[in-house]
């Protein structure tokens, strides 16, 4: 800029002093030749004299003011050397003036021409792009402008400023080792998800791996590897046919290129370990599609069902030997009468061995069922811990590939969950855990959210969805309820191939009537009342194999019978089927609180500072939560106990906005007890948000009578984001 004023003045001083030399010219001809007024010559001479020391003091100004200007304009180009940043600088018209040797080094490193000055900036980036001295342009938010990935590996972000007479100032600043730091600390992100999905994956019971498209072994857990690692050498990075036996991969060929072609499969194999050993191994293929469809490997799941197969061996050999003896028996009747009474003595005792065996597996049954109710808070900590982990991980971005295996663990983990919340529902059924909270609510908001919930479950399968709402007052216990229409539409939208499927209701004496239509191949007559027991499933012609355990009709069929509700269907083949649960009506007027309570339905952007603690007995999964609340700009202290709480703060004076607490704790203490600490101490009580995985009527009660929000495990993410917006919009 300086530069350019000095230049704007010096050829003013020019301009000045060829005006000044043209009058000292015409003075000395009208002196020399003039006709009509001649001056006396000394007075001429004198003028003249005059007119050249002028002349001389303007000449010597304009040399003072280029000297001037060339030292102005050395200084401004020593400083523009001196930044360490590519520096360019751009006229009112964008054309270039001047640059330093930086910015000239990226283009001598690229082996490309330097642009010369006058060169449009348009013209500069073509010919960056174009000749390949930028590989890359990024444009992220919050920075301040562009930045570019050199031809030398260099990272440089682009700086524009304007003049004040319209033109560019342009800096490029080096930030290589700023990208170097921000990859390494997402590398060290993926390696961290990368343990805790390994670390879930080796404390599963199951054979578990990866088999790429060249069907060679990319990933397995230990069991895996234990089992197929030959000679203590790891399976990974090897064959299909190199680490099975020929036999046994000549048998497995079939179901390979099956899943290779898209198709899920599912199969009894024999097969010998190391060290000889006969085992029965249930095996399932999962296809994993890529970015276009085509089939990038698959997934295998190996479980070990030798036991189980030696039970019905052992069982089939024991009903032979009973069918044998029968018949020994019958001839031996038929031959002497007076062994009939010892026979029918015999035939007493074995009835009496069967009725206690009977009452024996009955009793086991109720245990296991009993046993299994009552961990599944232990069952459903790792659960929990991971899919806190892969929603925070679905937060990021690490490249298409890690994307797509960060999004096939939750689908894996989708797939878990929905099992073993199956089989634990279904054991505190019949345990008797679950009993009914039977109260007056509006149907409305129940209806409404779940229809949300699963139009774009159907829209993501192409189906059409239609829903017919009501706002009728209804005795029932909601979630349990809703629970019912859940399975009902889930497997509308499962066996529907194509078509619709209608979500409404329709009132009937005294009763709403609660119905789910699907246009899918329909159920025989035969098995209408099959579908609702337990593991039975109707796989219609040319449908693929779901990944359900049978148990959604089974659920329904139990909870009805819990709340009273009639449930029915009827089904015509090849046009469609519709599922109905009877509800009574209302005589009196629904509680607001529950109203209040089930209308947690939208999620908001409110979150950016919100102060919260959680406290859980698991470390997992405080770092689970911790990563995934602060994802949503939350600031968040976690502590395992209330004793750890107080080791990092004050719970009385801390300010904080909401307290997330798990409720069973060690040392049989309890997130009820840990809070009414916390809030006694304090002179405002802090919102609570109570998350288990009991299921009991009794606790859901108290918790209620409390005023805390209560959360079951495992908990969904996008759930406990819309409940934490609620209560701080709330208050």
């Amino acid at each position: 800029m300086a530069t350019e004023a000095l230049q704007q003045k010096v050829a003013h001083l020019e301009a000045d002093n060829e005006r000044l030399r043209k009058i000292r010219d015409a003075l000395i001809v009208r002196v020399e030749s003039g006709s009509v007024y001649k001056p006396e010559p000394y007075a001429a001479f004198e003028h003249s004299v005059v007119l050249a020391e002028q002349v001389r003091e303007r000449t010597e100004a304009l040399t003072h003011a280029r000297e001037e200007a060339e030292t102005t304009r050395q200084r401004l180009s020593d400083a523009i050397e001196s930044i360490a940043d590519g520096f360019v600088l751009f006229d009112h018209n964008h054309r270039l003036i001047q640059s330093n040797s930086r910015f000239r080094s990226y283009w001598r490193q690229a082996g490309v021409a330097m642009p010369s000055p006058g060169t449009h900036i348009n013209d500069v980036r073509a010919l960056a792009m174009n000749s390949g001295m930028i590989l890359e342009e990024h444009s992220e938010p919050g920075s301040e402008g562009e930045v570019f990935l050199l031809s030398n590996e260099r990272w440089v972000q682009m700086t524009e400023r304007p003049t004040r007479e319209g033109g560019l100032v342009v800096l490029y600043s080096d930030i290589t080792d700023v990208k170097n730091s921000e990859m390494a600390r997402r590398l060290s992100a993926l390696e961290e998800s990368e343990r805790w999905i390994r670390v879930v994956t080796d404390h599963v019971p199951a054979l578990i791996a990866y088999v790429g498209a060249d069907k060679s072994i990319q990933f397995c857990n230990q069991v895996y590897a234990a089992w197929y690692g030959r000679g203590g050498e790891s399976p990974l990075g090897k064959r299909l046919s190199d680490i099975h036996h020929p036999q046994l991969y000549e048998r497995l060929k079939p179901y390979i290129e099956s899943v290779m072609s898209g198709n899920s499969v599912t199969f009894e194999s024999e097969e010998f370990g190391e060290q000889g050993q006969e085992r029965y191994m249930l095996r399932s293929y999962v296809p994993n599609f890529g970015e276009q469809g085509e089939i990038a490997g698959f997934f295998v799941l190996i479980r070990d069902i030798s036991d189980r197969r030696k039970a019905a061996e052992a069982l089939e050999r024991a009903y032979d030997e009973l069918e044998a003896r029968v018949t020994e028996r019958t001839l031996a009747l038929t031959d002497a009468n007076t062994q009939l009474r010892q026979e029918i003595a015999e035939r007493n005792a074995a009835e009496a061995r069967l009725r206690d065996a009977k009452l024996e597996a009955e009793r086991a049954n109720l245990s296991k069922t009993k046993f299994l109710a009552a961990v599944s808070h232990d069952l459903l900590q790792p659960l929990n811990a991971a899919r806190l982990f892969t929603s925070a991980l679905q937060a990021h971005s690490f490249g298409p590939r890690a994307e797509d295996l960060v999004h096939s663990v939750s689908a894996s983990l989708d797939d878990v969950e929905g099992l073993l919340g199956t089989l634990v529902d279904i054991s505190k059924l019949d345990a008797g855990v679950i009993k009914p909270d039977v109260t007056a609510f509006d149907l409305r908001d129940l209806l409404i959210n779940i229809a949300r919930e699963f139009r774009q479950l159907a829209n993501a399968e192409g189906l059409q969805f239609d829903f017919v709402g009501s706002s009728a007052i209804v005795d029932s216990d909601s979630q349990l309820l809703a629970r019912i229409l859940r399975n009902f539409l889930t497997n509308a939208i499962r066996y529907t191939g194509e078509g619709r499927v209608l979500f409404g209701c329709r009132r009937e004496a005294g009763s709403m009537v609660l119905q789910v239509w699907d246009t899918g191949p329909g159920i025989p007559q035969n098995k209408l009342v099959e579908i609702f027991q337990e593991f039975k499933r109707v796989h219609p012609t040319n449908s693929q194999t779901d990944k359900g355990l049978g148990l959604g009709l089974a659920i329904v069929d139990k909870i009805s019978r819990i709340l009273n509700h009639e449930v029915s269907v009827s089904s015509v083949e090849g046009k469609g089927s519709v599922f109905s649960v009877r509800v009574p009506l209302a005589t009196h007027k629904p509680n607001p609180a529950l109203v209040k309570r089930d209308a947690i339905t939208h999620i908001g952007q409110e979150l950016d500072g919100c102060r919260l603690w959680v406290v859980d007995n698991d470390s997992a999964i405080c770092h689970g939560m911790k990563v995934v609340l602060e994802t949503w700009g939350c600031e968040v202290i976690t502590a395992v106990s209330m004793a750890d709480l107080e080791r990092q703060l004050d719970p009385s004076v801390e300010p904080v906005d909401v307290i997330l607490a798990d409720y069973h704790l060690d040392n049989d203490e309890n997130g009820v007890d840990t809070v009414a600490a916390i809030n006694g101490s304090r002179c405002t009580p802090v919102p609570v948000v109570m998350i288990t995985a009991n299921y009991t009527n009794e606790l859901k009660q108290h918790i209620r009578e409390l005023g805390y929000v209560l959360m079951n495990k495992p908990v969904k993410p996008l759930k406990l984001r819309s409940a934490l917006n609620h209560i701080l919009r709330n208050g």
